[in-house]
């Protein structure tokens, strides 16, 4: 019985020491890419490569991936590249409210599981490219049912009112019961909205209207929301719908989505200049969503989104139909012609993440991790590079959290034994990589995190631009006290708007 027990215990021992994280629930994205993405039949694929597609997942597909094992080998292209199999998880194209709970419960399942390998059952049958894949953990978002109670602000000008007339109409609400296509569903809610409402308004101010809420829905979405209604979140704000307004008056270009002068709506949802209008990403936000609803002022993440788009509403109206007078008033101190050229902005803790302070730490697309006849999948994280086994390496999870004034890293030795592919470690050194993305000679304390630059940022001049404004708190429950606030220059850590750049 001793003996039994004792084997038990050793067996138990080696399942624990053998067990790794299960995959995790991954999405199907291209950053502006095709709506669908191919996969392909494994067996075909193993014969012929990506010759012949078997069909395509919708951006925004949810899966769990796992390695299809061929001849006692992962499947991969000559680079090493994995094409995975997959279970889809949710399918954007079929989804409802209640895809957002099976998404979350999936997610959380698949945290805390453990398994032996990555290995694919035989029930799966086709594979995608890895490279496809994100570990991506927002929930599907949906606007809440209507609840029928609830009294909307009035507005405080005639725009405001036709906005929140939208907001509360069933057009609006249209564009939000399915999950895909919300960008394209939206332009056709408001032409809707615009031909049954004539009573609001001239042809004229109904679509000057369509125009301040697209610019608002980028101005909030594009700025920090955890901010709210603090006087840096404000200025934040009408710095963005700045650049919108600069984008489409004085430079009406077809790529950067303008199609005639005052094109507010083109150029500010234009996936490649503003990148929170991409496919997927409206699928997991409130970006198209009818947020001004009055039945949902007592939720309090609509509530906070009200109140920021009420204290911002007033100045980017005058941003956006007013003269210089309303700007030189909005941006107190600045220079006009500084102001008009401003058409970018850098939002330094959005862009690439580098480590330059820890050695050999390289970020995974898609590789295979192998140990024995075992196979992982590593995929869209970041590791530590440790010793050369064989055609590989060993190696740690590397894991870094956002906190507001730093990156706090971390590794870990989750996969013991197991050795990465070779082909998918290069060993090169980081790139330019400054403190807080921004220049040298500015002076810190300490630095907190580091950042990759885009090219165009040399291209201009990081400017720092005065904003006068009610200051209501990040809670957006305060008063409103007048202030003047700063935003941008060198040396700012959060936003750096820039002028001259063409």
């Amino acid at each position: 019985m001793r003996k039994l027990l004792g084997a038990v215990a050793l067996l138990a021992s080696a399942n624990l020491q053998a067990a790794i994280p299960a995959t995790p629930v991954m999405t199907v994205y291209q950053f502006n890419g095709p709506d669908g993405l191919p996969y392909y039949d494994a067996d075909r694929f193993a014969r012929s490569g990506t010759s012949r597609p078997a069909g395509t997942l919708f951006q925004g597909t949810s899966v769990i991936p796992c390695l299809m094992i061929r001849d006692g080998e992962p499947l991969t292209d000559k680079s090493g590249t994995p094409y995975v199999g997959f279970e889809v998880v949710v399918d954007p194209r079929r989804a409802t409210r209640s895809a957002i709970d099976l998404f979350k419960r999936t997610v959380a399942k698949r945290q805390s599981l453990k398994v032996e390998n990555h290995h694919c059952s035989s029930r799966v049958k086709n594979v995608i490219s890895v490279r496809n894949l994100y570990a991506l953990e927002k929930a599907p978002f949906f606007d809440p049912p209507r609840s029928g109670r609830g009294r909307g602000e009035r507005g405080v000008s005639e725009l405001d009112r036709i906005v929140r007339s939208f907001h509360a109409s069933s057009d609006c609400e249209d564009v939000n019961a399915r999950l895909t296509q919300r960008r394209e569903a939206l332009e056709r809610a408001w032409n809707a909205f615009i031909g049954k409402h004539s009573e609001l308004g001239s042809l004229t101010t109904l679509a000057r209207a369509k125009h301040l809420d697209y610019a608002m829905r980028t101005a909030l979405y594009e700025g920090h929301i955890g901010r709210g209604c603090s006087a840096y979140g404000a200025c934040e704000r009408n710095i963005i719908v700045l650049s919108i307004r600069n984008r489409a008056v004085g430079q009406c270009y077809s790529g950067r989505g303008c199609d005639f002068p005052g094109d507010f709506q083109g150029v500010s949802s234009k996936p490649s200049q503003y990148n929170i209008w991409d496919e997927y990403l409206t699928q997991i936000s409130g970006l198209t969503s009818c947020y001004l609803r009055p039945d949902l002022a007592g939720n309090d993440y609509y509530a906070k989104m009200q109140a920021m788009y009420a204290q911002t509403v007033p100045d980017a109206e005058r941003i956006l139909y007013g003269n210089d007078s309303d700007l030189r008033e909005i941006f107190p101190g600045n220079s006009l012609s500084n102001l008009k050229e401003m058409r970018h902005y850098y939002h330094a803790p959005a862009m690439g993440k580098c480590f330059p302070n820890h050695d050999r730490v390289e970020y995974m697309s898609g590789a295979v991790a192998r140990k024995g006849r075992d196979f992982a999948l590593i995929a869209n994280t970041r590791i530590q590079v440790g010793a050369k086994r064989g055609d590989g390496y060993l190696f740690k999870e590397f894991f870094f959290d956002e906190k507001p004034d730093r990156d706090v890293v971390r590794t870990e030795n989750r996969y013991p034994g197991f050795v990465v592919d070779g082909r998918k470690v290069s060993l090169r050194m980081p790139s330019s990589c400054p403190a807080y993305g921004i220049p040298p000679g500015c002076r810190f304390g300490s630095v907190g995190r580091y950042r990759k630059v885009p090219n165009w940022l040399h291209d201009g001049r990081p400017i720092e631009i005065n904003c006068r404004l009610s200051d209501r708190g990040e809670s957006c429950r305060g008063g409103g006290k007048q202030v003047r606030v700063s935003v941008g220059g060198t040396c700012d850590k959060e936003m750096r708007p820039v002028t001259g750049v063409r």
